[in-house]
């Protein structure tokens, strides 16, 4: 079973574009407000993508690129001026972030609501990569091991009954990754590391691999599930069992094109 990650993204395009023109009829211009530090090309490429969804979606949208990193303390000043900013309702700063810039008090500068992705203590927002990890999940489970009984999962033939509403699908993960074996490689604060986070929301039990783990091959051979996130090429189809659920969220270069953490021709 591969997933309809196309047909979920278009479900999801659809339901935001709805809501951002509601909004925009009472009178409230969504606005997303990205910071980049540095040059590197990769997290240019990122900023592009978000820059075209948010017009794709009628959201406005902003970049302050920011090519030579200040010291952290210039930075929360530029930041103070973008959360201070009564237009923007929605803030990214694009990760990794610089050696010696406190993650957490960065997060301090913004208010709750700004915060999207869901980094503050409390927030009401789950991080999007760990939302599109569970909504691959949720896809699978849904079709397989009889969890299409579910009271919150529609038709097979209709992807979208798979996107995650974190509060309402926290008790059908409970149940159906019970006894299961999961296993997240990576433990990055953009990867593995709000993934877990979710799981521990959910009540999931899973196991973290990381790059000081010893022989993570055998953990892999046992694992029902497996998200991985992180950017190198980990998984072959030696170090899997038949019938794994596999998820991908890192992204590496080969060849100069963008590939995941396993070639899925091989796989």
């Amino acid at each position: 079973m591969v997933i309809a990650c196309k047909e979920i993204a278009q479900e999801i395009e659809n339901d935001l574009r709805s809501r951002t023109a509601k909004l925009r009829s009472h009178g409230s211009v969504p606005k997303l407000v990205t910071i980049l530090l540095g040059t590197a090309p990769e997290q240019l490429s990122f900023v592009k993508i978000k820059q075209h969804l948010a017009e794709k979606l009628n959201i406005e949208f902003e970049c302050i690129h920011i090519p030579e990193v200040p010291t952290f303390s210039i930075f929360l000043k530029k930041l103070d001026d973008v959360a201070y900013d009564p237009t923007s309702t929605g803030i990214i700063v694009q990760h990794p972030l610089p050696v010696g810039y406190d993650h957490d008090k960065m997060y301090r500068h913004m208010s709750v609501a700004q915060d999207i992705e869901g980094h503050k203590p409390g927030s009401p927002f789950v991080f999007p990569l760990a939302l599109s990890a569970l909504t691959g999940l949720k896809y699978v489970l849904t079709r397989t091991n009889g969890g299409s009984n579910d009271a919150n999962v529609g038709t097979h033939d209709a992807p979208g009954d798979a996107i995650v509403d974190f509060q309402k699908d926290a008790s059908f993960f409970a149940k159906h990754l019970l006894g299961k074996n999961v296993v997240i490689a990576g433990r990055g604060v953009t990867g593995g590391g709000p993934i877990a986070a979710a799981l521990d929301k959910i009540g999931a039990d899973y196991t973290i691999t990381h790059s000081q783990t010893v022989d993570p091959d055998e953990v892999y051979k046992k694992a029902d599930v497996i998200i991985t996130a992180t950017g190198k090429h980990i998984i072959t189809s030696k170090n899997i069992k038949d019938g794994v659920i596999l998820l991908n969220v890192g992204l590496r270069k080969c060849d100069g094109k963008l590939r995941g953490d396993y070639e899925e021709e091989d796989i």
